[in-house]
């Protein structure tokens, strides 16, 4: 076979199988080869789809790297690669990442077949502001990592949308309570589009307990809101702290910047002040 190969990213259902698309059955039927995670995991979606592929190969995130290379060289040939992940878009917390990356940079077309998404279906589902958004997807487990990317999500100020294994969900409430407060809004969806689905909208103190009481079962995505953005001082609060800064004997300029540091406002503001 010669010409120009193609990839595409077919989406799968993250639960229903009644989800799966008209346009993602053509999609993979059209197929020369078909990569995906778990091949026992796909062989169910195909036989739910009546297709019979022979060509379906083992693509996940320990061989992606050199099943890439792989991947290039079946588009070189000028074969239809399709790619799916276990649930959801490939790519998104998901292998496929580099595969798209490396047939790009390629020169080779590359398509995608829209479909569910854990994410956007935990979102719009929650409650909380989706006009602005971020995704973490999972948090490092331990370390200084942790400790940095938990930092980030407590001050984002968009809608923060994480997911988590059931049997860390307790341990990532209890962080986020801790560094965002008690009474940041969350919303914790479990099993999204199945037959146990779960939305449970309240605070993440009362997130954080119960999850420490009651043992979370399947995969969660946890919706956080964002944080408030910090209120400008005042001209009261900038004449105490420069009062305070005055008093150990500071000069005048280094109370100004001292202060204008810490309260994060211009030293234009603070000099002026200070001159009255």
């Amino acid at each position: 076979m010669s010409g120009p190969g193609r990839l595409v990213l077919v989406g799968t259902p993250i639960g229903n199988l009644g989800d799966l698309s008209p346009r993602a059955v053509e999609a993979l039927a059209g197929a020369d080869v078909l990569c995906c995670e778990d091949t026992r995991h796909t062989r169910k979606l195909l036989t739910h789809a009546g297709l019979h592929l022979t060509r379906v190969v083992s693509l996940h995130d320990h061989n992606e790297a050199a099943q890439a290379g792989q991947v290039l060289t079946w588009l070189d040939d000028g074969q239809t690669v399709a790619l799916v992940s276990d649930a959801g878009m490939p790519g998104i917390a998901d292998p496929g990442e580099r595969v798209v990356a490396t047939a790009a940079a390629a020169g080779h077309r590359v398509d995608v077949v829209p479909g569910p998404s854990a994410v956007v279906a935990a979102l719009v589902v929650s409650g909380l502001p989706t006009g602005r958004f971020v995704f973490e997807g999972f948090l490092p487990r331990k370390g200084t990592d942790r400790a940095e990317r938990l930092a980030g999500v407590a001050a984002e100020q968009r809608t923060v949308v994480l997911f988590e294994a059931p049997h860390r969900l307790a341990a990532t409430m209890a962080d986020l309570a801790d560094l965002c407060g008690p009474l940041r809004a969350v919303a914790v969806v479990r099993e999204v589009t199945k037959l146990h689905e779960e939305v449970w909208r309240g605070s993440l103190g009362a997130a954080a307990e119960r999850a420490a009481q009651v043992e979370p079962r399947g995969e969660h995505v946890i919706v956080l809101a964002g944080a408030l953005a910090a209120r400008p001082a005042s001209d009261a609060e900038i004449g105490e702290a420069l009062a305070a800064a005055v008093a150990p004997g500071a000069s005048r300029r280094d109370a100004v910047a001292e202060v204008a540091d810490a309260l994060g406002v211009g030293r234009r503001r603070v000099y002026q002040l200070a001159l009255k």
